[in-house]
């Protein structure tokens, strides 16, 4: 009966395929194991958390307090006007799938303070990103205001997306406001601080 006769050549091929075996188990235990934290990160994303809004006001050293908190109740202009009520507001409509509207307020802010000469670069952005009728993060308004506010932006002023800004911030106020007030997160903060201030 004839040997099997391998060649020095044939033995370090076999013992390469055996180390590309061990090799790639030990990148598929790794994989694995990245597997697990991006699955436990993108269950923290799910979990609504309101720990993150305060994390968010803490690292820019702002202490939230009950009373700014109830602030917030009063109005969404006094919402807005907190930075930290910003923050809370957005994760809020991350939830709900709806953080473009103050994605486009914010920007809508800081395009009016935008100095003459950078204004047509700026509003390019905003109408690409939040108006045109194809928008990633398309905004809520009608067909009428989507061409108006094209051709505004086409010229540019400091006044270019006003109608469009004050269309979402009714929306925002009508809409999304009082079911935020309503919801857990808000609760959950506002009864966590006075507990807090109480203590």
């Amino acid at each position: 009966m004839p040997g099997f006769f391998f060649s020095h050549n044939n033995m370090t091929e076999l013992n390469g395929k055996e180390d590309c075996k061990l090799a790639e188990g030990k990148v598929h235990k790794k994989k694995q194991k990245a597997f697990g934290a991006d699955f436990k990160s993108y269950l923290k994303c799910m979990v609504p958390h309101i720990e993150a809004g305060i994390k968010t006001s803490n690292s820019r050293n702002v202490m939230l307090s009950a009373e700014e908190v109830i602030q917030w109740s009063q109005s969404l202009e006094k919402l807005l006007a907190s930075q930290s009520g910003q923050g809370v507001f957005r994760e809020f409509l991350k939830s709900e799938f709806s953080e473009e509207n103050i994605e486009f307020w914010l920007a809508c802010e800081d395009y009016k303070k935008t100095k003459s000469d950078h204004l047509h670069g700026k509003a390019e952005r905003i109408y690409e990103e939040f108006v045109q009728s194809d928008a990633i993060k398309q905004i809520n308004i009608d067909y009428q205001m989507r061409e108006a506010t094209a051709k505004k932006a086409q010229d540019p002023t400091h006044t270019s997306f006003d109608e469009a800004q004050k269309t979402v911030y009714i929306l925002m106020e009508r809409d999304s406001y009082p079911r935020f007030l309503k919801s857990k997160s808000y609760l959950n903060l506002l009864n966590q601080l006075q507990t807090n201030t109480s203590k």
